[in-house]
């Protein structure tokens, strides 16, 4: 195995530590359903350039595929994005990318309860662990103000991108679509651009249409964040495994902290090094530890 091949992975997640303090800068300059929106046309014409004739020839296995990739592309690239830019009105960089982290053991949860997979001890103990760490980043270091005060909402919408996406995840390792990657991925982004299409025609023509300021940023979400991240990611996939990648996952976090603080000027406190910390660890074990405590139970029908 060649250590160049530990670039796809790393890069990917540098350019999706870019895409969340992208998310940031849009919150007060694009509404989170036109960025979207057009971050979706953009990836959509983009790979229509190399997946449109092909998918064509491939119609026979696609058609019968629809109705389950337009469920994929609402989850992955309508629901989550979304979500994700609206919480980045009122949270940080940082608490986005620790909160996207906990997607891989999200996703083996959510395997345990809908496809029947045995719980690991790993993820037992990784999930109280990344449960604890999560509450005490979301509420800076004091828990207490949880049955105050609740969380903050840009949190808790992070919360539930996340775990739409681990959803996404589990779908997708149960459905086997058995498409080519490039034409799963252009068939979801299509569906997703029409799930959102309504979404941009509610907004008054003020703030449905870009600016100067938005135009980077639609460029960034719509090239590197939906065409080339995926397409390392894919070529990690391919020369490493899907579980060696989903470690770099939690150098997301890192990336983006590093990134927010030099252009955002956000601070590094010490619940974040704490409370993100305890729910990284959390993850990595769920990651290491795969022995099942029990016997698998019956899949879910």
């Amino acid at each position: 195995m060649k250590r160049s091949y530990f670039l796809f992975p790393f890069v990917a997640i540098l350019l999706w530590a870019g895409n969340v303090v992208v998310s940031k800068l849009s919150a007060h300059t694009i509404d989170p359903s036109a960025i979207t929106f057009y971050r979706l046309v953009l990836a959509v014409a983009l790979m229509s350039l190399f997946t449109l004739v092909p998918a064509w020839r491939n119609r026979a296995a696609i058609v019968p595929q629809l109705p389950k990739l337009a469920v994929l592309g609402f989850l992955a690239m309508a629901l989550f994005q979304s979500l994700s830019y609206e919480a980045a009105k009122t949270t940080t960089a940082t608490n986005m990318s620790i909160i996207t982290a906990l997607v891989p053991l999200m996703t083996m949860v959510a395997s345990t309860l809908l496809l029947g997979e045995a719980p690991t001890g790993g993820m037992v103990g990784g999930g109280a662990l990344s449960l604890v760490g999560v509450v005490y980043l979301i509420t800076q270091g004091n828990p207490a103000q949880l049955l105050a005060n609740g969380a903050h909402i840009g949190d808790l919408l992070m919360i539930f991108a996340a775990l739409a996406y681990a959803l996404y995840g589990v779908l997708l390792k149960r459905w086997h679509v058995g498409l080519p990657s490039w034409q799963s991925t252009y068939l979801q982004a299509i569906f997703a651009l029409l799930f959102m299409l309504p979404m941009l025609l509610r907004l008054p023509a003020s703030e449905a249409l870009p600016t100067r300021a938005s135009l980077p940023l639609i460029l960034y979400a719509g090239v590197l964040a939906s065409v080339v991240l995926p397409f390392l990611w894919m070529r990690g996939v391919e020369h490493l495994g899907p579980n060696r990648c989903a470690l770099f996952m939690n150098v997301l976090p890192i990336a983006t902290a590093v990134i927010a603080i030099a252009m955002l000027g956000e601070t590094l406190h010490l619940y974040h090094l704490l409370g993100g910390g305890t729910a990284l660890v959390g993850v990595i074990v769920a990651q290491r530890f795969r022995r099942p405590v029990q016997e698998p139970m019956e899949a879910l029908e």
